[in-house]
């Protein structure tokens, strides 16, 4: 029989783990940069503990697939780093991130692969009900300043950025586009946790994030939770669902492409899509300017400084796969294709739903080929959060009912 102060001594250090896991979800809306020092005292938490009620090794963890991608990857980054290091703190800074949120990712799995996260599940739950009012508020904050005048959209990026007054700021992030990202995944989290907890999708859960979405003013989170959402109805929704479906996106389609989307605006060199046109195609026709072995961390910003038609001072290309490219070469961008790639064969071999998986690696694909570097926070907590709400249970697609 296990002693009773084993026992207690497991409830709390298990419990210590689960309150860090929800206050690194937390740390990345404070405006004050504290999330790298939250995550590194959390995964160490996450590993001594996992450790100390190991059911798997620390090799078995290695040896996945995924890991070991990931760890090429890191690794890669590592040696390029200091070949390329040209004394910049900004480089030192994003390096010492990148070491800390994979290292935070691999604890954070070897903690969460081997236990029941049902209770996590719940206390996440209950964070991210915190996280989005408090954005709610800011985003009205926000709208409050301009008299509410952009409710009816920006007529362009320039005026949707300008909404973001740093005077107002407290919560969140002060750039549209990475703000707008983060209510993307994060929500589109929040959307996924009653289907496993409850089999049913909460549609004004639906209508909460979208409206956050729109409050921002980003086409980034409008984009990705159309993909997410109209894949969770699609898969799930019965044959009415599926007809309702396909007539309001034939009817909205107009209104998201001109007025979301901004469709007409997405040449313009002062959009933000024209300018991720020019990146892209820098990266094409100046190819050849690219070692097969990357150009070097962060060093992104100044092959566009030298080839594209015009730059407006990004570190990176907007496009996870092309920076990974660009700065790695093609280990790097192999490495981390086949990190995600791993990473989700991992994910289905532990609860075999392809349709759960695929709605929920879509959205977050379609971000990262506009957006992200490749090894940013929000795509590692994102991954964790549909970890833990995929491998909760077994589900059955009819069982999961649509509810207000």
């Amino acid at each position: 029989m296990e002693p009773l102060i084993d026992k207690s001594n497991k409830l709390t250090a298990e419990f210590l783990a689960e309150s860090l896991f929800c206050l690194s979800l937390l740390s990345v809306f404070i405006p004050w940069k504290i999330y790298p020092v939250v995550f590194l005292c959390s995964a160490i938490i996450f590993f001594f503990t996992a450790y100390r009620q190991s059911i798997n090794t620390i090799g078995q963890l290695v040896k996945q697939p995924w890991c070991l991608s990931l760890l090429i990857f890191t690794g890669y980054a590592c040696i390029s780093y200091f070949l390329t290091y040209d004394g910049q703190a900004r480089l030192s800074t994003n390096f010492v991130k990148l070491l800390i949120n994979v290292f935070f990712f691999c604890s954070a799995m070897y903690w969460l692969s081997q236990r029941n996260n049902s209770k996590l599940l719940g206390y996440l739950d209950i964070t991210l009900h915190f996280i989005f009012l408090l954005c709610l508020i800011q985003l009205l904050l926000y709208h409050n300043r301009f008299d509410f005048q952009l409710l009816g959209g920006a007529s362009s990026s320039a005026k949707a950025s300008a909404l973001y007054n740093e005077h107002l700021f407290f919560w969140g992030l002060s750039d549209k586009n990475m703000f707008g990202a983060r209510l993307a995944l994060l929500g589109f989290s929040y959307i996924l946790i009653p289907v496993v907890r409850k089999n049913r999708i909460n549609c004004w859960r639906i209508v909460f994030v979208f409206l956050l979405a729109y409050l921002s003013l980003s086409r980034t989170p409008v984009v990705a939770l159309l993909i997410g959402i109209f894949l969770l109805l699609w898969f799930f929704g019965k044959r009415p669902v599926k007809i309702s479906l396909l007539l309001v996106s034939c009817i909205l389609s107009p209104f998201i492409i001109h007025k979301l989307i901004r469709v007409e605006q997405l040449t313009s060199s002062n959009d933000g899509m024209g300018v991720r046109l020019t990146y892209w195609r820098a990266f094409f026709q100046h190819f050849d300017a690219i070692s097969p072995f990357g150009n070097g961390f962060l060093k992104g910003g100044d092959f566009l400084q030298q080839y594209a038609t015009y730059y407006h001072g990004e570190p990176h290309i907007h496009n996870t796969f092309l920076s990974c490219y660009l700065e790695f070469g093609l280990i790097g961008f192999l490495s981390y294709s086949l990190f995600l790639w791993f990473f989700y064969r991992y994910c289905n071999a532990k609860n075999a739903f392809s349709s759960f998986w695929l709605a929920a690696f879509l959205p977050l694909l379609a971000i990262m080929m506009i957006l992200y570097s490749g090894y940013d926070n929000d795509i590692i907590l994102y991954l964790l959060l549909i970890f833990i709400i995929g491998t909760i249970k077994t589900m059955a697609a009819n069982k999961i009912k649509i509810t207000g």
